[in-house]
Order: structure tokens, then C-alpha cells, then sequence
């Protein structure tokens, strides 16, 4: 009782450690996932942020390229400006150096200029000056273009929103979208605007000398970059260039946009984010690594799962051979106790008849016998856990030791009220086995069809041969086995439980000893049964030797027709 309590205790344990190990595996494996995933996000996220680096570095670049011909603009005193132009209508020398300086640049096509007191856009008798490059003068100019004054006008509209009591810079900037750039000229000292020098740009050369070189520099190809920008017009919905032409532009693809700060108001770059060698490497990584966990998951699962079935496995081991103890000691004490008493009565002397005495020998050596069988199976389970069985193989005809056997054991099977019958058997090539272990075999088959054989008596063995194999079987028409104890009932101590069973002794210890005995020989060992109607079992060895011709043609009819009786019978029962 103890020995069960102590098993049912384990096994409790077993059960309360493999979901402990199975929690612990699911929190670690679902906290790496995670752990792989955020980092995987977070280098991805890393590139995109790097990506919009590289766009507002790209735009900046364009700003300080218009800004940068007058940058020195703002050293300058307007006051002296403001002086000079009241004096003679022109600007003083290091103003008109500036000047020269910014219309050198290809950017800027035309130098405009007007007097914040006049606007010669609408009213004639306040000229509107044109820069001169030759001179370097400001000429009172003829034929205005329409963008001068575009810029014009939106500098002044723009001033009027600007407080010059907290402005600090001699001029503001302000864009006509890519048409024009117009300076606002400042005097801070009287906080009063001046006029407005107004820049035409040239389209073609910012896009096609500026723009599109830069862009080509400041991404690379696409397969380093990882991405594609293309710098569109949205008002015409023109895509004026790109850095990669074989991808054509769709707004489906655009992942982020990006506009110059405070000029080329219509244009924008939208770029489109690609798989990067940094964000493919890391996909690439978290792939091995995902494989590998999976795989080391699957392994530890694998561990548990096996221990946890050895665990169970043995558990139920130790439970039959707990009950197996108990059994063999009961079954070795009543033998033992017969042959005491029997043998005590003869010592005393108290039987003196003949008969009696007959009767008490037949007794002790029954018994003996039967003590003996026990010993003998216990001795072949040490032999085999051990593996020290012996085997001495020779050729073998399978027919003629069948033969052989069944007129040995006729009588003895018959005497326990069993018809034992043996089929007409085909002529069969040599196999190699030990002719003890053959005993073997055959009478635990023979004594397992006997002991689970209750209504119909009756055991047949027969004989069948093909090309390559050499097999018996044992058949009968007994209890039979269930489905689910087909493949434990080879196993060492198992005996199935039930009502037909518990009322016939063993210990579980037979057909553990024939596989092991069938195996070791080279063959293998089968079943099939239906409960209530029998079991058959089938011993195949490898033939030594190829059949001849007429012999194969022998076997196979012989099995054919052993075949259709077998089917014949088995409709029968």
C-alpha cells in the first residue's frame, strides 16, 4: 500500500514540474519573440528616422544653396543703403558687389528692384528698377515681368504680418513657390522696410543642375539607400525627377513626404521606403533567430515531453512489477506450501498406503513442475535484462520442426481438454534459429492460448512461405485483445485488466520473453486479434536460403489455400 501511496505521490509531482517546465518554456520562448520583434521595430524604426534625416538634410542643403550668393547681405548697414538711394537712385558699391555676386549664379536669371513708397506694378509714374550687370546699376525698367511683381506683391503682404519692433535681421526672404525669391531690405535702426530686391529663378537649372544631382548624391542607388524619392509638382501633378526612373511613382507607395522649409511651396519630395541592406539584415537575422528558437523550443518541448512519458512509463512499471512481487511471491508460497505438507505427511509416517502415496507424489512433483516453469521465466527475464541470453543458431526446417513439436505436444495440449490441430505445411527453406528458443517461443504461445481460451478449445498452427520469409502461426479462439493493448501487450509485467483476465494467473512475463527470444534471432513477431473471437500470432524469420522454382509455386499454393480456409474459418467463428 505504501509503494502505491509513494507512486501516486510521484506521479502527482511529475504532473505539478512538466506544467511548471511547460509555463516557464512558453514565458521565455514568448518573452525572446517579443524581445526579437521590438528589436526588430526599433532598427526599422532607426532606418525610417535615418531616411527622414536624409530628407531634411536634402532640403536644407537646397535652402543654404538659394540663400547662400547674398549670405553677406546681412553684414551690411541699411542705413547706408537707404541713404545712397535717396541720394542717387542706386545702391552703394559693397551693396552692388553682393549683387554681382548673387546674379553670377545661373540660379538666379534677373535682379528687380522696388521702393517700398512706390509700386511700379500698378501705377506708371513709380518706376520699377531692373539690375544692370554690366554697370552694375539699377535702370529704370521697361518690361516687367509678371513673376516680378507675383514677388513682389507677396513680400509686401507678407512684411505686414511681421512686427519690425522684435525683428533682428536686415532682410527677410520670401518665395513665389520655384518663380522668384524677394529679399525685403530692413532698416532696423528707423524699423522701416526699404524696398524689396526681388530674384527671378531659373526652373531648368534648379532642377536639372541642382536638384537632380544632389539627389542623386544624397541617396545612392535604391539598393543601398533602400528607398526611392521623387520631387513632384502637386499643384500640376508632374513628377519633375526621381531617384530611381525604373520605379514609377504611385501615391499607394509613398511612405512619408517631405517639403522645403519656406520655399518651392508646389514641389515636395515623396519617398517611398524600400528594404534597406540594414532593415534586410535585420529580417534576416530575426529569421535565423526565430529558426533557432523554434528549434530549441521544439527540442526542450521534446525533453520534457520525453522525460515526462519515461516518467510515466516507469511509473506504471514499477506499478506492475510491485504487483508482479506480490504475485510471484504468492504464486512461488502455495507450491512450496503443497509440497511441505505433502512431503511433512509422508516424513511423519502417516501415509502408508500405497495409493495415498501415489497420490502425494504426483503432488510434490506437479508442483515442482509448476515451480520449476516459474523459476525458469524469471530466469530467461534476468537473462534478457542482463543480455547475457545465449543464442546457438543452426539452420532450421521450419516444417519439420513444426511437424515435430505438435506430435511432441499433442498429447500434453489435448489433456487439457484443447483440440490442437496442425495445418497441412508447405516444404520451406532453411532458416537460422535456435532450436531452444524455437521451444520457447512456442510454448509460451501455445500456454498463453490455453490460459485466455475459455469457451471454444481450440488451437491450429500452421505454416506459410514466400519468396524471402519463413512463417508460423498461433491461432485460437479465445478471449482475445483489445484494440488499445495490442502494442503494450509485449511489454515487460503488462497483463491487460479485466474480468476475463483477473480470473486467470500470470505475471506478464510470456510474450515479453518471445519478442525478445524472436527478435534476437533475426525475426519479428506480430497479432491480430478481435476480442471474442481470438488471436492469431505470427513468427516470420528470413529464409537462409532462395526457393527453388517448383518449391515457391508449393508454398504459394499451400498458402493460398491455407489463406482462404483461415478467412472460411474466421466467418465461421
Amino acid at each position: 500500500m505504501k509503494i502505491y501511496q509513494k507512486v501516486k505521490q510521484s506521479n502527482t509531482l511529475r504532473w505539478f514540474f512538466l506544467g511548471c517546465g511547460i509555463l516557464a518554456v512558453v514565458a521565455l520562448t514568448g518573452m525572446n519573440v517579443y524581445s526579437l520583434y521590438a528589436l526588430r521595430e526599433s532598427t526599422i524604426e532607426a532606418a525610417k528616422e535615418n531616411r527622414k534625416i536624409q530628407l531634411e538634410e536634402y532640403t536644407n542643403k537646397i535652402v543654404y544653396r538659394f540663400r547662400e550668393p547674398f549670405r553677406g547681405m546681412r553684414d551690411l548697414e541699411m542705413r547706408d543703403l537707404e541713404e545712397s538711394w535717396n541720394n542717387s537712385q542706386n545702391f552703394p558699391h559693397h551693396f552692388r558687389k553682393v549683387l554681382l555676386n548673387t546674379i553670377s549664379d545661373s540660379l538666379f536669371s534677373d535682379i528687380y528692384f522696388s521702393h517700398e513708397e512706390h509700386n511700379g506694378c500698378h501705377k506708371p509714374e513709380h518706376p520699377l528698377y531692373h539690375f544692370d550687370k554690366q554697370s552694375a546699376y539699377f535702370r529704370v525698367a521697361n518690361d516687367i515681368p509678371k513673376e516680378v511683381c507675383d514677388g513682389i506683391g507677396i513680400s509686401k503682404s507678407r512684411m505686414n504680418t511681421v512686427s519690425l519692433d522684435e525683428y533682428r535681421w536686415n532682410n527677410k526672404v520670401v518665395f513665389d513657390a520655384h518663380r522668384s525669391m524677394t529679399l525685403a531690405l530692413i532698416n532696423l535702426e528707423q524699423k522701416t522696410i526699404i524696398g524689396h530686391v526681388t530674384l527671378l529663378i531659373d526652373r531648368n537649372y534648379l532642377i536639372n543642375n541642382i536638384l537632380e544631382p544632389e539627389l542623386l548624391t544624397k541617396f545612392g542607388k535604391t539598393e543601398e539607400s533602400g528607398m526611392v524619392v521623387w520631387l513632384r509638382d502637386w499643384m500640376q501633378d508632374e513628377v519633375l525627377i526621381s531617384s530611381n526612373p525604373a520605379y514609377q511613382f504611385s501615391r499607394d507607395k509613398i511612405d512619408m513626404r517631405q517639403r522645403f522649409p519656406d520655399l518651392l511651396d508646389n514641389w515636395v519630395l515623396n519617398a517611398s521606403f524600400l528594404e534597406s541592406p540594414v532593415v534586410a539584415a535585420t529580417q534576416a537575422s530575426l529569421n535565423r533567430n526565430l529558426v533557432v528558437l523554434g528549434f530549441a523550443v521544439f527540442v526542450l518541448f521534446g525533453a520534457l515531453v520525453f522525460m515526462f512519458i519515461n516518467a510515466q512509463r516507469e511509473r506504471e512499471f514499477a506499478l506492475r512489477q510491485a504487483g508482479f512481487l506480490a504475485n510471484v511471491t504468492h504464486e512461488l508460497k502455495t507450491p512450496l506450501a503443497v509440497m511441505q505438507a505433502a512431503g511433512e505427511n509422508i516424513s511423519d509416517g502417516r501415509v502408508t498406503d500405497g495409493e495415498r502415496l501415489k497420490s502425494y507424489g504426483s503432488h510434490i512433483y506437479d508442483e515442482a513442475i509448476r515451480l520449476r516453469k516459474m523459476i525458469d521465466k524469471l530466469l530467461d527475464v534476468a537473462k534478457v535484462d542482463s543480455g547475457q541470453t545465449m543464442v546457438n543458431q543452426a539452420p532450421v526446417n521450419l516444417d519439420k520442426y513444426l511437424s515435430g513439436y505438435y506430435e511432441g505436444h499433442k498429447e500434453y495440449v489435448n489433456n487439457r481438454g484443447f483440440t490442437l490441430k496442425l495445418d497441412q505445411l508447405p516444404a520451406s527453406p532453411l532458416i537460422m534459429a535456435d532450436t531452444n528458443h524455437l521451444e520457447t517461443i512456442l510454448n509460451n504461445l501455445i500456454e498463453n492460448s490455453i490460459k485466455y481460451s475459455h469457451d471454444e478449445k481450440y488451437i491450429k498452427m500452421s505454416l506459410f512461405v514466400d519468396n524471402s520469409d519463413v512463417s508460423f502461426t498461433i491461432s485460437d479462439r479465445g478471449i482475445g485483445i483489445p484494440k488499445k493493448a495490442q502494442k503494450l501487450i509485449f511489454n515487460k509485467f503488462y497483463r491487460v485488466e479485466n474480468a476475463d483476465t483477473a480470473k486467470t494467473k500470470g505475471h506478464g512475463l510470456g510474450l515479453a520473453i518471445v519478442k525478445n527470444l524472436v527478435e534476437i534471432n533475426g525475426g519479428k513477431i506480430s497479432l491480430n486479434s478481435e476480442p471474442g473471437k481470438g488471436t492469431t500470432f505470427k513468427v516470420t524469420f528470413p529464409a537462409l536460403l532462395k526457393q527453388t522454382t517448383a518449391m515457391k509455386e508449393t508454398a504459394l499454393k499451400t498458402s493460398r489455400l491455407k489463406s482462404q480456409q483461415l478467412e472460411e474459418e474466421s466467418y465461421a467463428g
